[in-house]
């Protein structure tokens, strides 16, 4: 064995604790990307069975053609055959709503209902409903409704339960297959489960079942007979599809996060190797060459990352297997992952690559050192302040890359509302142009450091002689700040990224959703026609309703040439969430008799502008209007034209309004339902006459956008976990460091305390410059990607998540320090000045 290299190992020995601080970056890393696999296992085997249609017990499907209910009952007494369940569907209205009736057995293992209220439907008219049709609809227990299936003959059907299923959409009822088909009119099913008894001959069954029901359907029609758990997997990959996409998101931020590893891993190997300094350079005088002696170094790099590598995939292993237990305990139900080893050597051996990479540099560096270094009374070398000129001139010319593809996106970003626009080209300049920027930052980061430091590092000095050698301690090595700092910085960079993105997609959603959804519930008629006298002042006397506002609607107007424009008569200050629309040019704020407000396309396609005349015109009549206002995009209630009442009726409105809008009371999904009935009750049963609940859209877009937005963090906090892991290890090897300097300054007079604040506040240092840097990067990205995607979103910043974001990273920077600070006040002076 090479001495040098017995040499080198016998110090990790010795010194283990450094070995784990080295490799805790990777450690970190391992974890992350074997819980990633393991969590999409998780997800597959627990998720994916909610999502299949079919029940488990189901041995054989009958699908996919024409099955009548005669097929049906031959089927249920073949031999082998314990139970079937049809599957088919129906609707119709029950006034201005809609509801679906499908068919269920209601019990037993084919079943995909759980009764909550109730019993289920046994009887001829009988249904149960979900919960949520049950606020959606008001059909409560024991409530008799008439539903019209399409042909004019309404159905009396009678609700005498309510069941959970997988899905809820708020206009779902359950009945047996006979009450279905009756909705229907057809004697034909879509689907048979079957459940099959112990035993039984499965081959000789299909062919039996397929025989059955062969010659129903046209050619190509033919129904066919599949195994239950075929259908299963398919339903499964199906699914699976979707999640497998969502993975490969993560697996993008988990790829930055083995990066940003591989960053601190490298910074952790030049400070342990320059701790050796003086050691290595004794190797080299007794006659070790350059080339042992790095392939030495090297070997402990792949040690560290084998150890690092099994550690992190086994503490994963064990989190993962305890998931379903801590579930379980909660009452949830998750499956098991398993052990995939394929996986979990996977992940040790990119351990092991990520250190041998990372170490390469260093060892390289070290294995150069002089042997006259041996001569040298401390233990390491001085550090390394500034940057060459081959570094210098490698970052410029990255950084004028960056500028370059940047520019070239600015240049060729898309107008309002473009046309045939595929964002993906943009997109791929702006991720060039980002990666340009940061590897242009990872070269001039050190000469990046005295000036960011100079400022922010102003208000410290001013706090006394603490501050002052914290950021004297930091400036002082500026190479190792900035090998942190610009991992803290990605992190940084990507968070200020998916807030300011984040910000200003929700202002967009806010000024469409105030155009499409202005209030909680709109009342309309299905025929447009208006409605009685009465409805609005019977709506308004409900104290579970507020902000009641009639309106009326021209269907067919002819604005500039441009013909069959919605125009209404909205009154603009009327209900609060119309204050989000967002005018290009102008404003609502003189809108009046003869005055108008026109949406974007009926401006552009009309060739419009604020100021401008233009005559409308609505059948045989015509009124003169002047433009006060264009706005960003849509109408309220996707209306092109906004005017006042006067020139609607003008137009030839009716004096009756077309429908109305209406607030909840009170927030919540109660005051919700209880607006609803309210409004409802105002209709009386009228036909033709229904409430739409507008602030469900609402929901669904805040809802979706709100578990982006957090999934995106949550995965760039993989990123920032790291960067803090990277800062703790560098601190902690900083310690090991500079024990006599801790030793000089105790000596001298400073407190335990006084020296853990030092410490602490060199920490912190590390992120605030990172932190710097990111916002620096990151808000001008995010508005360069939010234009590049084609929206037509404003820049928003958010100006105190990103303060927060800003105090959180030099808070958790500042935590990850304070254990070695710690460490380091508890030697004694006498003890560190006698350290080598």
């Amino acid at each position: 064995m090479n001495p040098v290299f017995r040499t080198q190992m016998a110090g990790v020995t010795r010194r283990p604790a450094r070995l784990l601080l080295t490799g805790l970056a990777v450690l970190v890393a391992s974890f992350v990307v074997y819980a990633t696999v393991l969590a999409q296992q998780i997800t597959e085997r627990s998720v994916l069975d909610g999502l299949s249609g079919t029940p488990e017990q189901a041995g054989l499907v009958v699908r996919n053609g024409v099955i009548t209910t005669k097929q049906l009952a031959e089927i249920g007494k073949l031999p082998g055959v314990a139970e079937t369940a049809a599957r088919t569907e129906a609707g119709g209205q029950i006034g201005t709503e809609y509801l679906a009736v499908s068919s269920d057995p209601g019990s037993g293992p084919l079943s995909l209902l759980t009764m909550r209220e109730g019993r289920y439907a046994t009887g001829p008219g009988e249904i149960v409903v979900t919960p949520r049709t049950v606020e959606r609809l008001g059909l409560t227990v024991n409530s008799a409704v008439e539903l019209d299936p399409g042909d004019g003959k309404p159905v009396s059907l009678k609700v005498v339960g309510v069941a959970d299923t997988r899905d809820d959409w708020g206009f779902l009822a359950y009945a047996p297959i006979t009450t279905v088909t009756g909705l229907s009119g057809a004697d034909v099913v879509n689907q048979i489960d079957v459940r099959l008894d112990a035993g039984a001959d499965v081959p000789a069954l299909r062919e039996r079942m397929a025989a059955l029901t062969r010659g129903t359907g046209a050619e190509g029609e033919q129904p066919e007979v599949a195994a239950g758990a075929d259908v299963r997997l398919a339903e499964a990959r199906a699914a699976a599809a979707e999640v497998d996409q969502v993975f490969a998101v993560v697996g993008m931020f988990v790829a930055v996060a083995v990066v940003a590893a591989g960053l601190i891993a490298a910074s952790t190997f030049r400070i342990v190797f320059a701790q050796r300094m003086r050691q290595l350079a004794l190797l080299r005088a007794v006659g070790a060459g350059r080339g042992p002696l790095a392939r030495a170094l090297a070997a402990e790099g792949m040690l560290t990352g084998l150890v690092a590598g099994v550690t992190g995939m086994l503490a994963a292993l064990a989190t993962g297997h305890l998931v379903p237990l801590l579930a379980g305990a909660f009452g949830a139900k998750v499956s098991s992952p398993g052990f995939p080893l394929a996986a979990a050597a996977g992940t040790v051996v990119l351990a092991v690559l990520i250190t041998v990479f990372a170490v390469l540099a260093p060892a390289l560096s070290a294995s150069r050192v002089a042997p006259l270094e041996a001569l040298r009374s401390a233990a390491s070398t001085g550090a390394k302040r500034g940057i060459g000129g081959l570094r210098w001139a490698t970052g410029l010319l990255l950084a004028a890359l960056a500028a370059g593809a940047a520019t070239f996106v600015a240049v060729n970003l898309p107008g309002p509302d473009p046309e045939n626009y595929d964002p993906m080209p943009m997109l791929l300049g702006v991720v060039v142009s980002g990666g340009f920027a940061y590897i242009a930052l990872i070269a001039l980061g050190p000469a990046l450091v005295r000036p960011v430091l100079a400022v922010t590092g102003w208000p410290l000095r001013r706090l006394g002689p603490v501050g002052k050698l914290a950021v004297g301690g930091v400036g002082g090595s500026t190479r190792r700040a900035a090998a942190v700092s610009v991992v803290v910085a990605l992190g940084v960079t990507l968070i200020a990224g998916v807030l300011v993105g984040g910000a200003s997609i929700r202002v967009l959603a806010d000024r469409e959703l105030a155009a499409s959804a202005p209030a909680d519930f709109e009342l309309t008629s299905s025929e447009s026609t208006p409605l009685p006298a009465g409805f609005a002042e019977k709506a308004g006397a409900s104290s579970d309703v507020t902000r009641v506002t009639p309106y009326r609607r021209a269907m067919s107007v002819t604005v500039g040439g441009l013909e069959d424009v919605a125009a209404t008569d909205l009154a603009m200050n009327a209900l609060p969430r119309l204050a989000d629309l967002d005018f290009a040019s102008g404003s609502a704020d003189d809108l009046g008799p003869g005055k108008a407000v026109l949406a974007r396309f009926a401006a552009d396609l009309g060739h419009l502008a604020v100021g401008d005349s233009f005559e409308a015109v609505a059948g045989k009549r015509t009124t003169r209007l002047t433009v006060v206002g264009v706005l960003s995009d849509i109408g309220p209630l996707h209306t092109g034209l906004l005017v006042d009442p006067a020139d609607l009726t003008a137009l030839g409105a009716g004096p009756a309004p077309t429908g109305l809008l209406a607030d909840a009371a009170r927030d919540g999904e109660q005051g919700r339902t209880d607006a609803l009935r309210a409004l409802r009750a105002a209709i009386g049963g009228q036909p033709g006459f229904g409430v739409t609940v507008l602030a469900d859209q609402r929901d669904q877009m805040n809802t979706a956008l709100t578990v982006l937005l957090g999934v995106a963090l949550g995965l760039i906090g993989l990123t920032v976990l790291i960067a803090v892991v990277g800062v703790g290890a560098t601190t902690a090897l900083s310690v090991v460091e500079r024990v006599r300097e801790s030793g000089l300054l105790r000596a001298i007079g400073m407190s335990r305390g006084g020296l853990r604040a030092m410490l602490t506040t060199e920490s912190a240092l590390y992120g605030v410059i990172g932190a710097v840097l990111g916002l620096v990067l990151g808000v001008p990205y995010a508005w360069l990607a939010l234009q590049a995607t084609g929206v037509n979103a404003p820049l928003t910043v958010p100006v105190w998540q990103l303060a927060g974001v800003f105090a959180a990273l030099v808070a958790l920077t500042a935590l990850a320090g304070v254990l070695p600070a710690r460490r380091a006040a508890r030697v004694s002076p006498v003890t560190a000045l006698g350290t080598e």
